[in-house]
């Protein structure tokens, strides 16, 4: 069984990174899930969002940091669902429920 992945970003400069590692993580069989929280949520605003979305096994952001940070919770990013506009119960889930941990 392939392991899992979780990466929780929050930093905004780490979006290329964060596509670079699922992909490389996902051509060996890794299932990946990837959190936005504080100041990375402006990365959902970035035009690659949306690429990570289709890469990633599941995406999600922080809706409060999200809107702490000016945007409009109404207002979704690209790729995601309102459904992924989520708590920081994600980020525990990468904790408990995943093989590696990554932060950026």
């Amino acid at each position: 069984m392939a392991k899992s992945l979780g990466i929780f970003v929050t930093t905004k400069e780490s979006l290329p990174h964060v596509i670079g590692i699922t992909k490389a993580a996902k051509a060996k069989g890794s299932t990946v899930k990837v959190f936005f929280t504080w100041i990375a949520t402006h990365s959902s605003k970035d035009p690659l969002f949306a690429t990570l979305c289709e890469i990633a096994d599941d995406v999600s952001i922080c809706v409060d940091s999200y809107r702490k940070q000016g945007y409009d919770i109404n207002d979704v990013p690209a790729g995601l669902t309102p459904k992924k506009m989520a708590t920081q119960a994600q980020h525990g889930i990468i904790i408990e429920d995943f093989d590696c941990y990554l932060s950026l």
